[in-house]
């Protein structure tokens, strides 16, 4: 019997030891789940949203480690870190690779992806009554219409674009979008419109019981079909309700870092990492770090779920 004690402790505290070494790795002096980056990069120098161009891959101590990453897929959720990104020739843009992070394929309604824009690329057109929605992290681009209007969009800038409405988005400088396309829900003969913003010209919002920052990228109208949030927490701020709703949700985070609740999982999660939301999946976030948290949300609204 002494053996198997003796046996047992020693099992005990190896994974003890184990426990502590991966809490360490996940707490730094920069914050929890903070690492050196992989880039040098002068901080003095660092644009909005450079994070989501310039991720911080994974702790320095398993960078080299096969098969490591932070990604996750399940039933009702997946999180997409920048080290799983694949990216390959966007069909119909010109110059463009573009990583999927969240389709169909997953149990979405919509389709999200990053666009890497390269010199003299272009947009293609989305399949027919296929919406979409796109925002600049890095660089700038021209949008234009069949109208022979042009808008120029710079990093938090953004445009929403209707079924079936001609258009291009053309870069000739490097340039990184985040994209959102959906099939329109049709509703009677509302129709929705081109509009073209940037985060800091939208008015905060009133978030009853709770403490983030809200702004919405588009009408709240019944038109339309989906609505983009910006959310943006202080460190040490987290969601006072634990969601649990019928809408789906993709998310991009934009900067900073904390923890999401995912299920019966709990993530530790920073500025690159997107997370796909099933309907009906508990949800909870905290921000950690300090720097703020900025994060970008699609939610689908103004339709009957049956």
């Amino acid at each position: 019997m002494q053996g198997k004690s003796s046996a047992f402790s020693f099992r005990r505290l190896f994974f003890l030891l184990v426990a502590l070494s991966l809490l360490k790795t996940g707490v730094t002096e920069e914050g929890f789940c903070s690492a050196p980056s992989v880039l040098n990069v002068d901080t003095n120098s660092q644009l909005l949203y450079w994070k989501v161009t310039n991720p911080t891959l994974s702790p320095s101590n398993l960078q080299d480690l096969p098969g490591f990453t932070r990604s996750v897929y399940k039933r009702d959720h997946a999180l997409i870190t920048p080290e799983s990104h694949v990216f390959s020739p966007l069909p119909d843009w010109t110059n463009t690779l573009g990583a999927y992070l969240i389709s169909p394929a997953a149990g979405a309604h919509f389709v999200m992806y990053l666009a890497k824009m390269q010199e003299k690329s272009s947009s293609g057109i989305p399949p027919p009554d296929v919406e979409r929605f796109l925002f600049v992290v890095e660089g700038y681009v021209t949008l234009s219409n069949a109208s022979g209007i042009s808008h120029k969009l710079t990093v938090d800038s953004y445009a929403y674009l209707p079924p079936n409405l001609e258009h291009s988005i053309n870069s000739d400088a490097p340039a990184t979008l985040v994209v959102f396309e959906r099939r329109y829900a049709y509703l009677g003969n509302l129709l929705t419109e081109q509009i073209v913003g940037a985060t800091d010209k939208q008015p905060l919002l009133e978030t009853p019981g709770e403490v983030f920052k809200l702004r919405k990228l588009l009408p709240a109208s019944m038109p339309y079909d989906f609505n983009i949030h910006i959310m943006d927490f202080q460190p040490g701020e987290f969601l006072n309700v634990k969601e649990v709703h019928y809408n789906q949700h993709g998310l991009l985070l934009l900067e900073g870092q904390g923890i999401y609740r995912l299920g019966d999982s709990w993530y530790p999660v920073q500025a690159g990492d997107a997370i796909w939301m099933a309907p009906f999946v508990p949800q909870w976030y905290a921000a950690l770090g300090k720097t703020r948290t900025r994060y970008l949300l699609y939610k689908d609204v103004n339709r009957n779920p049956v």
